[in-house]
């Protein structure tokens, strides 16, 4: 047996233990001071521009309870509704940017149950989320993701999640979409428009879009499975309201996805969107019996003599709101439904997203200040 450390021997002993405590408090000095860069947007004291700007973040302390920390992978960009956050209470000097976000998850809070770390996942970051998706590592709650088809990329995932919930949101639970129904999709060759017709076509609905652009309507000419008819709005010569009556034999067709409708003529409204509009009256005309108009305008104006229409047609109008689904955590179940469907539409092929080659994170500042003026057509994804 060897002899027990002399007291020379002990007085070394803890020496030495106490420099290696001291590594291990420096290490971990080191962790907590790591920053990430993440993408942020500030707004004007007129609230007319925006600035986009990157801010060096800490790095996230434990995930608590139901939270998962992610790895982002990919990140759509999408327009940032500022009107919304005005109204919701929400603004703040620097606000965070990025919210359709595909990743790896790193680790998971103590009360997670449907998610562990290495899983790949895919959701929408809510509009209170103090994280920015446009970032390396991000927690979002458990109940805004979903597990990720191995077969889906990163940027298909991002790139096709906050679409899908619109066109699913309108088409299921705003219409009631169902085969040999008529449907109109206006703007067919955006981002939303194209995962809509392809929900229609698998729907068994027979589809008629307008284009905006001879680009446009050669790209909606080569879809499959062909459209009904397509609408060339760009010479303006054609007419939406007579080419929808004509391709359903007068009766009107029973479904309308617009994107953004003229309240007034031409000559008292100013144009302030790149893409031609048709007016509210062409929208109600074109209307079957018992139609569904889901609208993107979300002031909307409707007189007496518009309302008196609808009535004698029995049509209705619903409003696509995008956030309608953060707006109400009662129905956070259908959601998440709705999150696994669009996934499971993509990897099975139904869904085929118009996205842009992907960007690196230093591009996004400049990129978002395009999407925010809704000057792209493709939808745009950074990818890490």
């Amino acid at each position: 047996m060897g002899a027990a450390p002399g007291p020379e021997g002990a007085g070394s002993l803890r020496k030495d233990s106490k420099v290696a405590v001291a590594k291990e408090q420096a290490v971990g000095a080191g962790r907590r001071q790591v920053t990430m860069k993440g993408l942020y947007f500030q707004q004007s004291s007129t609230n007319e521009e925006i600035t986009f700007v990157f801010q060096e973040r800490e790095n996230l302390p434990a995930t608590e309870d139901y939270y998962v920390k992610l790895q982002v992978k990919a990140c759509a960009l999408s327009q940032i509704n500022t009107k919304l956050l005005a109204e919701m209470k929400m603004e703040k000097d620097f606000f965070p940017v990025g919210r359709e976000v595909a990743g790896i998850v790193l680790d998971v809070g103590s009360k997670v149950s449907f998610f562990q770390p290495d899983d790949e996942v895919v959701g929408i970051l809510p509009l209170d989320s103090e994280d920015p998706g446009l970032c390396e590592v991000v927690r979002v709650h458990e109940h805004y993701l979903v597990h990720k088809p191995e077969k889906v990329t990163w940027a298909e995932a991002a790139g096709t999640i906050r679409d899908g919930v619109q066109a699913y949101t309108a088409l299921h639970y705003l219409s009631h979409l169902s085969p040999g129904k008529s449907v109109l999709i206006m703007d067919g060759a955006s981002a939303l428009g194209t995962i809509a017709i392809q929900l229609a076509h698998h729907r068994g609905a027979r589809v008629i879009s307008t284009a905006c652009s001879l680009e446009d309507k050669q790209y909606l000419e080569r879809l499959r499975p062909s459209l009904a008819r397509v609408i060339d709005l760009s010479n303006g010569k054609a007419h939406v309201a007579e080419s929808c009556l004509e391709e359903t034999g007068g009766l009107g067709v029973d479904i309308v996805l617009d994107a953004g409708v003229r309240l007034y003529s031409k000559d008292d409204e100013p144009a302030v969107k790149l893409q031609p509009l048709p007016h509210k009256h062409d929208i109600i005309t074109l209307l079957g019996v018992g139609g569904h108009w889901v609208t993107t305008e979300e002031n909307l104006q409707l007189d007496p003599p518009d309302s008196h229409c609808l009535f004698l047609k029995g049509a209705t109008v619903a409003f696509l709101n995008d956030e309608v689904w953060n707006l109400s955590n009662v129905q956070q179940g259908k959601y998440l439904c709705i999150l696994k469907d669009v996934m499971e539409k993509l990897s099975a092929g139904v869904f085929r997203p118009q996205l842009d080659e992907p960007i690196p994170l230093y591009e996004a500042k400049v990129s978002m200040e395009v999407v925010q003026k809704n000057q792209g057509r493709k939808k745009q994804v950074v990818q890490f």
